[in-house]
């Protein structure tokens, strides 16, 4: 099959910001310029593309990424509207590891909000080059500069203005372009023909002043035109868009448009600069893998005639079709009916039907070839992070990793006939999303799911009634705490049993030792001489994997720790995988018990927007939620906003609390930051409990 469009006229972009600063009216607006829709969805009315669960529409937020295939100037975009709630931080995630380049939209009035610096970080760990789009020029307190300031200092980027506005807050009717240096501006309700003509006279000297230092940043970062610049030759149009896309595509620079959405004023020019500055598939560089076999790294092109690598990066239930894994095809091409295997896993898999997606939409295709994103409908064994490959050349391609749910709620089937409709909608829902996690409770039976926050659980309880037709009861909010140990050990892990027949043996001495926080676990084999076989290094693993799921203090999961092989023994009948299994398990148990195990809790870093009179009374509260306040600075004309480190353990119900206190003015937003020790009385109080 031809291509309809050229792998350099192909742009994966994703729409990335913090909670409300306008991504999914912008997605809406970027569909009806470029002809896909024939009237402007809104996000108040629920009448959205990319927003087409209920859940969406009630809320008017977005809870899953929706991708969606659009064409501008001849150019194809493969687009991702992502959702702005920490909660839903997945979604992003999982988004910019399959995504080339990213437009990260901020509201002029709020600035760089704390969503903002997350979705920032996680685009940074992907080497995701970027353009920013600051919305809501129409808005009273809309500042362009103080937006542009901010990126600079609290993320550490090199903002280019390439456009400066015209007009602000109830005057705001366009933009100069910089680079043309010309006035765009929009007149029509739809602003659907913007006008270019003449910069306004009251503007001339500061176009001016904005287009040299314009150049003379671009010029920095391409040596030929420092010597021009130096020189005092004349740089064209031309050279200027060349040498910025090049310091776009190195993330040296982040070229900044401004625009009303919500107004459709300036997405168009939007459109241009997406095809302008971020990359096409051939931009970025090949990708690399393991070969499952040898672990020797492969570079995979992106070429349809190299071996086929693809990426699945999301799992959906879908009512009508069932399971679909959105997929990113790296090199090669995928084709339907086609068998392939799921390297991560070692299994085959045959493509059933292949999809391009439209929002909740689909289009049937036949073939999905290299830098394309598009859909598979067939697959069985193939989760999120699961890489699939030619049976003949295989390979393995990072695969994503997400953060660990923080809460947690009990759940339970209101009737016997609903037991069987829980326990399978659980296992679509937790296949769909990373983040939720569902076990049974050894001591009580109870069933608990856990999430990102409250809001991510409410949502996902409410989909298991509507779509899933599972009436439950449900708990009170849990923290999920996690332990650790403070002192390095070293223990022995013994089983032997013996029977009449064939007994069981398994010896192993591990240490044990604290890894630094966020580290996770390690496990090392540093025996010498076959003491243990290496065959039994999996069960070992595994047994000390188990162990970990309940710790010694609350029985909440161990973490955070190395656990480190240094001897043992073997019997040359009575050994099994089994054996060593229970051993290592053993050891584990023992070993943490004696390494001073300590409780942790999720710290959550909250910022409170709250107006001035407020501020006392605001910071007094965090207090004494045994909060640590980070500091306070200017957030809009007459707004204040607190920044605070606070147990996740006293947030709860906090968002009621903050608006009885601010008369309803005050708003807060809250994301993971880190696991902290609890003190000692705390941890008796919560035993106790």
């Amino acid at each position: 099959m031809a291509r309809e469009f050229s792998l350099e006229r192909i742009r994966n972009i994703g729409i990335i910001a913090h909670i409300d600063a306008g991504k999914t009216t912008t997605t809406e607006r970027v569909l009806f310029y470029s002809g896909r829709t024939y009237r402007l969805g809104n996000v108040d009315e629920g009448t959205t593309v990319t927003d087409w669960m209920e859940q969406e529409k009630e809320r008017g937020i977005t809870i899953t990424a929706a991708a969606i295939t659009t064409s501008w100037r001849d150019y194809q975009i493969n687009l991702i509207d992502t959702p702005g709630h920490i909660d839903f931080t997945a979604e992003v995630q999982r988004s910019l590891r399959v995504l080339d380049g990213g437009v990260v939209v901020f509201d002029a009035v709020a600035g760089v909000e704390p969503q903002s610096e997350t979705v920032w970080r996680q685009a940074n760990r992907y080497g995701v080059p970027r353009i920013c789009f600051v919305n809501k020029m129409d808005r009273i307190g809309a500042d362009f500069w103080r937006t542009i300031d901010m990126i600079r200092t609290r993320l550490g980027a090199k903002p280019l203005p390439v456009q400066i506005p015209i007009g602000a807050q109830e005057t705001f009717k366009g933009a100069v372009d910089l680079m043309e240096m010309q006035a765009v501006v929009f007149t029509d309700e739809l602003g659907a023909s913007p006008q270019i003509g003449e910069i306004p006279a009251d503007l001339q000297a500061d176009a001016k002043h904005w287009r040299d230092k314009m150049i003379e940043a671009i010029a920095e970062t391409d040596e030929e035109l420092t010597l021009k610049f130096l020189e005092g030759e004349e740089i064209t149009t031309a050279e200027l868009r060349v040498a910025l896309r090049r310091a776009t595509l190195g993330s040296h620079l982040v070229p900044v448009l401004c625009g009303s959405s919500l107004r459709n004023k300036g997405v168009q020019p939007l459109l241009d600069a997406v095809v302008d500055y971020l990359p096409s598939p051939v931009d970025i560089p090949p990708v690399y893998g393991l070969d499952p076999d040898t672990n020797v790294e492969k570079i995979r092109p992106t070429n349809d005639a190299a071996p086929l690598s693809a990426l699945v990066f999301k799992i959906v239930a879908d009512p009508y079709v069932g399971r679909l894994a959105y997929v990113r095809v790296y090199s090669g091409v995928l084709s339907a009916s086609s068998g392939v295997i799921n390297s991560t896993k070692g299994r085959k898999e045959r493509i059933g039907r292949l999809m391009r997606m439209r929002a909740n939409q689909r289009e049937d295709l036949t073939e999905i070839p290299a830098g394309e994103i598009g859909a598979i409908i067939g697959l069985k064994q193939t989760f999120t992070g699961d890489t699939l490959c030619d049976p003949a050349d295989q390979v393995i391609l990072e695969s994503i990793s997400f953060p660990e749910p923080v809460i947690m709620i009990a759940i339970e089937p209101k009737t016997k006939a609903d037991q069987d409709k829980m326990s399978m909608a659980l296992q679509r829902l937790a296949e769909e999303d990373p983040t939720f996690k569902v076990k049974v409770d050894e001591q009580t039976g109870q069933t608990l799911i856990a999430g990102m926050g409250e809001l991510h659980l409410e949502v996902l309880v409410d989909r298991m009634l509507r779509e899933f037709r599972v009436q439950a009861k449900v708990g009170r909010p849990q923290v999920a705490y996690r332990e650790t140990i403070t002192k390095k050990v070293k223990v022995q892990g013994r089983f032997i049993r013996q029977s009449g027949g064939r007994g069981q043996y398994g010896d192993v001495w591990l240490e044990l030792e604290p890894l630094a926080p966020g580290e996770g676990f390690l496990f090392e084999d540093k025996t010498v001489g076959g003491v243990v076989p290496r065959e039994y290094m999996g069960a070992i693993q595994s047994g000390i994997k188990e162990a970990m799921e309940n710790g010694i203090i609350g029985g909440f999961p161990l973490i955070d720790m190395t656990a480190r092989l240094v001897d043992g023994s073997y019997h040359e009948v009575d050994s099994s995988e089994l054996a060593f299994k229970i051993a290592a398990s053993m050891a584990l148990k023992e070993g943490a018990q004696k390494a001073g195990p300590v409780l942790l809790e999720p710290i959550m870093k909250v910022e409170v927007v709250t107006p001035e009179d407020y501020v006392g009374d605001v910071i007094g509260d965090l207090s004494s939620r045994r909060g640590q306040i980070d500091g306070i600075e200017m957030h809009s004309t007459g707004t204040q906003a607190v920044r605070a480190f606070i147990p996740l353990a006293s947030m709860f119900g906090y968002a009621t609390d903050l608006r009885s206190r601010t008369q309803g003015r005050g708003v807060f937003t809250q994301e993971f930051d880190h696991y902290q020790p609890v003190s000692a009385e705390q941890t008796q109080k919560l035993l106790n409990r």
